[in-house]
């Protein structure tokens, strides 16, 4: 699960409007918004944290002389988002924005000779492809694809492009009785009839290639013709999945090609060659690769292909690692035989010899290089921050990185220093506005004597010679590391600005300490990750600036699951509670999440299996009858990975045991919270609940 419990800055939620073809760029301008916005209070606050601009989606031209990147803008009193393109220099200038449309621009990509910037709108009512000049000028909608597409790729000879597109395969009630038109139901036989946060539409992504002469996309093709399975995967995959060959003679695609039952218990993705001269498709790692397989990208001389690759089916946790094939020879290595942390986001450098990504070790994320002729690697960033990506330009490397009191920026550094400059300045403004607290890395000493890496973030203008309510975050996930995200939910600085110490525990059962250290979780949802986060709170309580006894716990996801097993086990050092989206009820949890390897891996399986008996004995409703502390529940009804009900009924026992509690209930929400105005309601409601235990 610990993709679903990901920094929320990684989600991004686009409205599209219409507007003409031509978009003459004579809208009103846009600009940069944030330069505009002027902050009521130095602290961080809900508004603000809306406020920042979200950069993703760094392009590097093809001259590696200039940087696109796509950050994303929410307008509060609209409860609406838009995206927009920026282009600035690579050795660093103004970053000028080039759309300023008013329209949503997203999946922006240099053409090959880098005399346009492709990208998707849209515009006139249907998402197509568009072009522009790299100033701005002359954007013209290229496609006029029927249903609209998801995502593009140039090919690198500049002759077509590949896309992705839903294409309805299956049959609603209505083709099954055409009849009855007003009918509302579904008929379903077999599982996965709903994913994440919607219900199958009865439609597949498929990859298509068409011609493109520069000025129009014609002669479209489905590679995946009639085929009932996703490329890229569901729910979050994207074009980084789908990718051109060199010789603009193949693609490399991921794709998890099983349905049904079948596919809600494997995480068994492969790596598809799909080659345009004979329409034919390989699975290329079909030996030996049980677990997903994702991301493939050819070395520039078209010799290699590199992908990540995780070894045991069924566990999304498992070591991401780099595989490497040579295409002529057939011979794959696998680089992380030695190397224990995961890797992410590979892309060769232009001599076909490295490969840059991005990987995390003790809390953090930095850039390492592979030297793929000697199996060497080398870390080349080093700090307290969070590198998301990572791109060749030259002799430079551009690279997005965040802190816990930065949200994300451009950067340029060296590959041989690992010297660092900032390219893009989007949210200057409200940085010189806002007065951050101080970030702490701890070492905490944990009940079975390891030493567990703790960060407490302290509140702004904080004085050593008082006394703060101090608050325990508990972690999603289960196996996603508490490390320097800029969260737009879970956001630490603005826990801080309401005048709390926040004490965040990277507990048993968390990536970047080793394999040992993160599966100690799995089967042992109640045992020694629990004994880790009461191990962080009772070393901080004994500091005389931590009120001992205002104390509260707050987490999500498998975090929500800790918060209602404390509820039942945490002898008094709690005066509060929040859990968001948490897993109430082991049993029922099992028969209503949608992709069963999770349960199957984490939970060892089924209830009704006796070897299972003990873990689902550490179901938080099993100790209801404990329960004596404030706790407010939070849950989305669109949250199909724990459903909605797992919260109503935690609300609902704590108000038939007397124990006050208050129930949020996001009835268009999912797993996380990701409209503005909602995004500010929990803000609200969240410090509310904890002032009024805590403070009053």
């Amino acid at each position: 699960m610990n993709k679903f419990a990901l920094p929320l800055l990684f989600a991004a939620i686009f409205w599209l409007a219409g507007c003409s073809q031509q978009q003459s760029g004579q809208q009103e301008q846009v600009g940069n918004p944030v330069d505009q916005v002027q902050l009521s209070s130095k602290v961080m606050t809900p508004e603000a944290l809306w406020s920042f601009g979200r950069v993703s989606g760094v392009q590097v031209s093809p001259d590696n002389k200039q940087v696109l990147f796509s950050p994303s803008f929410y307008d509060v009193e609209g409860n609406s988002g838009n995206g927009e393109i920026f282009v600035m220099p690579v050795e660093g200038g103004e970053a000028v924005n080039v759309t300023n449309t008013g329209e949503t621009e997203f999946n922006a990509r240099w053409r090959p000779d880098g005399k346009k910037i492709g990208y998707l709108s849209g515009a006139g009512g249907s998402t197509q492809l568009w072009e522009m000049n790299p100033d701005g000028t002359g954007k013209t909608k290229i496609s006029d694809i029927e249903g609209g597409i998801n995502g593009f790729e140039y090919a690198p000879n500049q002759e077509k492009i590949l896309y992705i597109k839903q294409v309805k395969l299956d049959k609603s009630v209505q083709d099954i009785h055409p009849d009855l038109p007003k009918a509302n139901a579904r008929i379903e036989t077999d599982l996965m009839y709903r994913h994440w946060d919607e219900w199958h539409n009865y439609k597949y992504s498929h990859v298509f290639v068409a011609d493109y002469d520069g000025s129009q996309v014609t002669n479209s093709k489905d590679i995946m013709e009639g085929e009932k399975y996703h490329a890229p995967l569901e729910p979050f995959g994207g074009m980084e999945q789908i990718n051109w060959g060199p010789d603009s003679k193949s693609i490399a695609y991921t794709s998890k090609k099983l349905t049904g039952k079948e596919y809600t218990l494997s995480t068994n993705s492969e790596i598809y060659l799909y080659d345009l001269e004979s329409g034919e498709t390989t699975n290329m790692t079909k030996e030996a690769h049980e677990g997903y397989d994702k991301a493939a990208v050819f070395s520039p001389n078209g010799r290699m292909i590199a992908w990540e690759s995780m070894r045991r089916d069924g566990y999304e946790a498992d070591k991401n690692r780099i595989f490497v094939k040579n295409l002529e020879t057939g011979e794959e290595t696998n680089f992380s035989k030695d190397f224990e942390q995961n890797a992410h986001g590979l892309t060769w450098g232009p001599e076909s010899e490295k490969i840059y990504f991005t990987s995390d070790w003790h809390a953090r994320y930095q850039i390492y290089q592979l030297n793929v002729n000697n199996g060497d690697i080398r870390q080349i960033t080093e700090g307290r921050h969070n590198y998301r990506s990572v791109t060749p330009a030259g002799k430079k490397l551009i690279g997005s990185k965040q802190s816990m009191s930065q949200p994300t920026e451009v950067y340029s550094i060296n590959p041989s220093t690992g010297k660092e400059t900032q390219l893009s300045f989007i949210n200057k403004n409200l940085m010189d506005q806002l007065k951050m607290g101080n970030v702490e890395k701890r070492w905490i000493e944990t009940t079975d004597g390891k030493e567990m890496l703790t960060w407490v973030i302290y509140p702004p203008n904080f004085d050593k010679s008082k006394e703060y309510p101090t608050l325990l975050y508990c972690q999603g996930g289960p196996q996603s590391s508490v490390s320097q995200f800029f969260s737009y939910r879970w956001n630490f600085q603005m826990m801080a600005a309401n005048g709390y110490i926040v004490v965040a525990p990277n507990r048993r059962g968390l990536p970047s300490f080793g394999m040992d250290w993160l599966e100690q979780i799995s089967g042992d949802y109640a045992g020694q990750n629990i004994q880790d986060y009461l191990s962080a709170i009772d070393a901080m309580k004994k500091e005389p600036f931590v009120d001992e006894d205002n104390l509260g716990a707050v987490g999500a996801s498998y975090g929500g699951y800790s918060i209602f097993y404390l509820a039942g086990h945490h002898d008094d050092r709690f005066k509060a509670f929040i859990s968001h989206d948490g897993m109430f009820n082991l049993e029922s949890f099992y028969l209503q999440t949608e992709e069963m390897w999770f349960p199957n891996w984490d939970l060892g399986g089924p209830y009704w299996k006796e070897e299972n008996k003990d873990v689902y004995e550490q179901s938080p409703h099993r100790f209801v009858d404990k329960w004596d502390t404030p706790i407010m529940v939070i849950h989305g009804q669109k949250d199909y990975r724990i459903a909605y009900t797992q919260g109503m009924s935690a609300f609902n026992a704590a108000q038939l045991r007397d124990v006050p509690s208050k129930f949020l209930f996001f009835p268009n929400e999912n797993h996380w919270v990701l409209k503005p105005q909602n995004g500010i309601l929990w803000q609200r409601e969240f410090f509310k609940w904890l002032d009024r235990w805590l403070k009053e």
